[in-house]
Parts: structure tokens; C-alpha cells; sequence
């Protein structure tokens, strides 16, 4: 039999272990290469213009006049309640009508946001796609539902 020494044993040992390490990693490589081949073929992708749709959803006119109006109101009871007030007391006020705005443009746009959604949903389980994404997100591919988005929204 062959003697070897210590050094060659840790070199022979290295080697081997070099071996099954690549063989290791060579198998879980073409393991998720297929999972990622298969995974992308199987996913649909659609994509929406959100804002053409929140444009020309039927609701949306109706809220914006909501507002407006809510607005205009807002602006009387500050002029009228601010004319005695100090600079201070006008801003701190000021700042109050403000987030009343803000709260009452989110109630107005949350069921639009929210049917919007639910259409979305609909129109993509119909086309048998898996993910939507904003359209402005998207630089090539994918199926434009937001024409058949703006059609739904329109029959209800």
C-alpha cells in the first residue's frame, strides 16, 4: 500500500470535499433554475392606466363637486369665525380646516378607490391573470385591462 503523508491526506481530503460541495451546488442550481423557468411561465401579468380609470369612473364627478362644495363651506366658517382672531389663532384654525378637507376628500374617494379595486380584481380573475400592475410601472408586456376595467365600472 502507499503511505502518505499528512499533507497529501488534507489535499486528497480538500479535494474530495471541493467535489461534493460543487456536485451539491450543481444539483440545487438546476433544481431552482426549472422552479423559476416554470414559476415565470405560469404567472399573467395585467396592467391598468389607475388614473385614466379614477378619471372616468362614474362617481368621480359627484365626489368632486362634494368637495368643492365642502370646501366653499369650509372657507365661510373660516372667514366668518378667523375675523376676531389673533395670527396665531387664525393659523391653528386654518390648519383645522384643512385636515377637515383632507378627511372629507379620503370619505369621498375611499368607495371609489375600493370599487375600483374590486373591478380590477374581477376583470383580472375573468382574464385569468395572476398579478396587475400600474401600467406606468411596466416597460414592455403584459395584459391592458383598463379599458374592460372602465367598461365594468360603467355598468354598475
Amino acid at each position: 500500500m502507499l503511505k502518505l503523508e499528512k499533507k497529501q491526506v488534507k489535499i486528497i481530503s480538500i479535494a474530495i470535499a471541493l467535489v461534493f460541495i460543487g456536485s451539491v451546488v450543481a444539483l440545487a442550481l438546476t433544481q431552482t433554475g426549472s422552479g423559476i423557468a416554470s414559476a415565470a411561465s405560469s404567472v399573467n401579468v395585467g396592467v391598468v392606466n389607475y388614473q385614466q380609470v379614477i378619471r372616468q369612473h362614474p362617481d368621480i364627478q359627484k365626489a368632486g363637486e362634494q368637495l368643492n362644495a365642502f370646501e366653499v363651506e369650509t372657507q365661510k366658517d373660516f372667514e366668518a369665525k378667523s375675523a376676531g382672531m389673533s395670527d396665531q389663532e387664525k393659523q391653528d384654525y386654518y390648519v383645522q380646516c384643512m385636515q377637515r378637507i383632507q378627511a372629507k376628500e379620503q370619505e369621498l374617494r375611499e368607495p371609489i378607490e375600493k370599487s375600483i379595486q374590486d373591478t380590477i380584481k374581477k376583470v383580472a380573475d375573468a382574464k385569468g391573470l395572476s398579478v396587475v400592475i400600474e401600467k406606468s410601472a411596466v416597460l414592455y408586456g403584459g395584459t391592458d385591462i383598463t379599458q374592460d376595467v372602465i367598461a365594468r365600472l360603467g355598468k354598475k
